[in-house]
């Protein structure tokens, strides 16, 4: 791994809030093992493994029963480490690829049998190269065939040159991160007031609430400032949110959250047992799960 790489927290806290029943994480990664899934020529960061065992001891450890699985840039387009994990999970793991235009239709029905439910266009510059627009509206039109969606990762002061291409998918699109606001801005800022209109005004457009550890400027255990931003998206739109740890953290600079901290958070961005039961099985379910 890169010399300042910062490896996952081996001995996470058991949280003291208990997930319901059947609780998806809906945003978590796995990498290599490297010497039987090779990073990525291009990728722009080198990370430590962080295979498929460890993610389900995790998952089983902080009392959570499913797994979403999202490609991430350091293995490029080649989802070998992401399809090995999930045809091994026991159907308890779906993922989303990334593929490029010149993917063919017998790959992507391979994608979809392993559990494939979506791609990711990545928009964050210091991670991937800039792929041309008409590229990924290319991929959209052919995933959307398969029932497929589609997750965003971009960064809050680009949402705004964005909101036009994001209008013309045609499926779902689940937004990585809440759109990485700048929480010291608060929640009534034109930045995150924005977003959330995008939502109101496109019900396609869903919301990752997650990302505690990378947008906080308050910091762990609480991660306090993140929470207002949370709770007014759950609140909001109870049926279009979705929660997941991040693991194992990719690119952190400043600390490494410990992941019993952040399932502690779940009760304060959803207080009452239905935003919990919505957040945490009704909406991962039906968007990964339905079929």
């Amino acid at each position: 791994m890169d010399a300042d790489y910062m490896p996952f927290k081996p001995d996470p806290t058991r949280p003291r809030y208990a997930p319901p029943a059947g609780a998806v994480d809906a945003h978590c990664h796995v990498f290599g093992p490297a010497d039987r899934f090779p990073y990525a020529p291009e990728r722009k960061y080198t990370p430590c493994d962080a295979p498929k065992e460890k993610l389900f001891a995790l998952r089983d450890f902080l009392g959570l029963s499913r797994n979403v699985i999202v490609q991430a840039t350091c293995h490029g387009a080649d989802n070998r480490a992401l399809v090995d994990a999930l045809q091994t999970s026991g159907g308890l793991a779906r993922g989303i690829a990334t593929v490029k235009a010149s993917v063919s239709d017998a790959e992507l029905r391979a994608l979809d049998a392993a559990g494939v439910r979506g791609v990711r266009f990545n928009f964050v510059k210091r991670l991937v190269d800039a792929t041309p627009r008409e590229t990924y509206l290319t991929i959209a039109r052919r995933i959307v065939e398969l029932g497929w969606h589609i997750v965003v990762y971009f960064e809050a002061q680009e949402l705004a040159e964005l909101v036009p291409f994001l209008n013309a998918l045609p499926t779902i699109v689940v937004v990585d991160h809440m759109g990485r606001p700048d929480l010291a801005k608060g929640v009534d800022h034109p930045d995150f007031r924005r977003f959330v209109a995008l939502m109101a005004e496109n019900p396609r457009i869903w919301s990752k609430v997650t990302g505690a550890e990378r947008l906080s400027n308050s910091g762990p255990p609480g991660y306090d400032d993140f929470v207002p931003f949370a709770r007014t998206l759950v609140r909001a739109f109870p049926d279009r949110v979705l929660w997941g740890t991040d693991w194992p953290h990719p690119n952190m600079t400043s600390h490494m959250p410990d992941d019993g901290d952040l399932v502690n958070m779940i009760p304060r961005i959803a207080p009452s047992l239905d935003e919990q039961r919505a957040l945490l099985i009704d909406n991962p379910m039906r968007l990964y799960w339905s079929r």
